[in-house]
């Protein structure tokens, strides 16, 4: 198929996410995908658009195909998903526009409101029940143990901990450094616990390799420092999947819910919402705010226990 002038401004756009804006490689394949989706339909449904025709009316119909699209299973789009369409296009245009490209100004698109979503987090007794799920008689038991207290421990995300290696730990300081979403370092912190579970791993470990996780089956691959034993993100999304489904628990966890439990236990503890925005690594606070299910009931308690209209009247018997 002939490569159009989208085509290679889009290709151009994506070297730019990579290289000027830290992208990460998951982030990259997502707009990938989400823009030549874009310019497939372009392509398809308005050969004779270029970049310098495109007005709202081509986005319109755009957004109605998004709508009526289903799968190769009869599944349509979810309206989140079709709102990433719209987020990815968006972000294209402002590159075309820094690049002095004339097109369709990337602000006249408005963009639908998304659907709710709930958040799903463990409350304490449900959190005991998953973290004391491993069998800590074996090496496995004790590595799953490790890897659900410190998820809870640090509020790390799965590929932030994936990458984790034994020197990038500091058992006296019981912090250490990550870089997370764009690029962006933060500093996390170890709980007793987890440093406990983590040392015991660790101790029954007899290899010299690298990673902080391994995988502890399958071919043994000892190149590059150990390098090939990495647990992936996929597994230790299954890991925590089955210690969810060993404790019975009625919410189906994932390693990003332990990352809602994290925040919301120390918010419901007190903390205040800028010491977790800086924890979790959050570009803007209005992505922590999510969490308002806590601080709204920390507030309710604030009025409950101060304000003067809650304090019977001695006099009225």
């Amino acid at each position: 198929m002939k490569r159009t002038e989208l085509d290679g401004w889009i290709e151009e756009f994506l070297d730019y996410l990579g290289l000027e804006k830290n992208c990460s490689s998951l982030t990259i394949r997502n707009y990938k995908h989400y823009l030549k989706r874009f310019s497939l339909w372009l392509r398809e449904n308005e050969p004779q658009k270029k970049l310098c025709d495109l007005d709202l009316k081509v986005i319109k119909k755009f957004r109605l195909y998004l709508s009526r699209f289903v799968d190769t299973k009869g599944m349509p789009l979810k309206r989140i998903t079709q709102l990433y369409h719209l987020i990815s296009l968006r972000s294209f245009l402002r590159f075309l526009a820094k690049n002095d490209v004339k097109t369709l100004s990337a602000e006249k698109i408005e963009l639908p409101k998304a659907e709710s979503r709930s958040l799903k987090f463990l409350n304490e007794e449900q959190l005991e029940r998953l973290l004391s799920a491993p069998s800590i008689s074996t090496l496995k038991g004790l590595r799953d143990k490790a890897i659900l207290e410190t998820l809870f421990s640090t509020g790390l995300r799965v590929s932030e901990l994936v990458k984790l290696d034994r020197e990038h730990l500091n058992f006296t300081s019981k912090e250490f450094g990550v870089i997370g979403k764009g690029g962006r370092s933060r500093v996390v912190f170890l709980s007793e616990r987890a440093i406990r579970w983590l040392k015991e791993y660790l101790s029954k470990r007899e290899d010299k390799w690298k990673p902080l996780f391994i995988r502890l089956s399958g071919k043994v691959l000892v190149t590059d420092g150990g390098e090939k034993m990495r647990l992936s993100v996929r597994t230790v999304q299954r890991i925590v999947k089955k210690y969810v489904n060993k404790a019975r628990l009625p919410i189906k966890i994932s390693p990003h819910g332990l990352r809602h439990s994290f925040a919301t236990d120390l918010l419901s503890r007190g903390a205040d919402i800028r010491s977790v925005q800086e924890m979790l690594g959050h570009k803007n606070i209005s992505t922590t705010q999510i969490y308002t299910h806590v601080t709204n009931a920390q507030l309710k308690k604030v009025h409950q226990k101060f304000h003067s209209g809650n304090q019977l009247d001695s006099s009225i018997s």
